[in-house]
């Protein structure tokens, strides 16, 4: 067997805590990624993993070995990475992942016009509103509304553009709940909560009074933006959603921003990937893409 292969198939079963997580992004079954294992221990001499029926966990031994493979692997893709971008032009399958809000035109144009420039790259956009584990599912880069400090340190941010949230309700809710004054009124609405709020559902906004702290339950809660938006055109109650989502619909008069003299949340969108030295063509070219486009903005 191929010791290289055995290492990768090794170090993405540690990651992944399964070998089948590991043969399938590797593209082999099962039984041949712990044949592969089973490869390395004899080779080694030692047990590397502890194996049940569920779980796999590092024995002593295979602790250490797995931080050396993954510096000699790292450094490996280093290299080939760092030839690469001198070389070869970006190509094969860019597996993203993104928020469902980007699910717009704007966006939509972005990708076309990426493609447009870059004809051998594949583009495979999962817009699932959850946040994936890059490793384990074989992602090359995500999209995500985070907090960079509180992502792991094998994982890289860079920024791309900010978002902006604005409260919105439809014309026929305001007129037939009325219009909130300020931000303490909107206990007598009816609110449409994002799952990704804190649990209690408590919000700091800035407004003409200062920070308040906002509390409020929801009628209906969801970790899908869209879905908000519709209930929002539907006058179920008021929605706090992303501005690249509903600027349409604020043009056309089928939402309207109340409150707008309060800063809501206010954050950025970051292109997520792991810790490399050096980016694979596909992915350096299009965050590059994407931060250089003004229609993210």
């Amino acid at each position: 067997m191929d010791t290289l292969t055995s290492m990768r198939v090794f170090r993405l079963a540690v990651e992944a805590k399964s070998f089948a997580a590991a043969a399938r992004r590797l593209d082999m079954s099962p039984a041949m990624a712990s044949k592969h294992v089973m490869h390395l221990e004899r080779r080694l001499g030692t047990l590397l993993l502890n194996r049940t029926s569920r779980h796999l966990s590092l024995t002593e031994p295979g602790a250490t070995y797995f931080e050396h493979v993954r510096q000699l692997l790292d450094e490996l893709d280093d290299v080939e990475s760092a030839v690469g971008q001198s070389t070869a032009a970006p190509h094969g399958t860019l597996k993203l992942s993104a928020p469902v809000w980007m699910a717009n035109p704007d966006f939509v144009a972005v990708l076309n016009d990426y493609r447009t420039r870059y004809l051998e790259v594949r583009l495979d956009v999962d817009l699932s509103g959850r946040f994936v584990n890059l490793v384990e599912e074989g992602f090359d880069l995500a999209l995500r509304v985070t907090n960079p400090l509180s992502l792991g340190p094998a994982l890289i941010a860079r920024p791309i553009a900010p978002v902006t949230f604005q409260l919105v309700a439809s014309p026929r809710y305001l007129r037939k709940v009325g219009v909130p004054a300020d931000a303490q009124a909107l206990s007598a609405h009816t609110m449409l909560g994002y799952s990704m709020f804190p649990a209690n559902n408590a919000l700091e906004v800035e407004g003409p009074r200062g920070v308040e702290v906002l509390k409020f339950e929801s009628a209906l809660q969801t970790n899908n933006e869209s879905l908000l938006r519709l209930a929002a055109l539907e006058a179920m109650g008021l929605a706090f959603l992303p501005n690249a989502l509903i600027a349409r619909d604020i043009e056309a008069g089928q939402l309207e921003a109340v409150l707008t003299d309060y800063r809501f949340f206010g954050t950025k969108l970051y292109g997520v990937y792991r810790h490399r030295k050096y980016l694979s063509p596909k992915v350096r070219t299009f965050l590059d893409f994407l931060c250089d486009d003004a229609r993210l903005r």
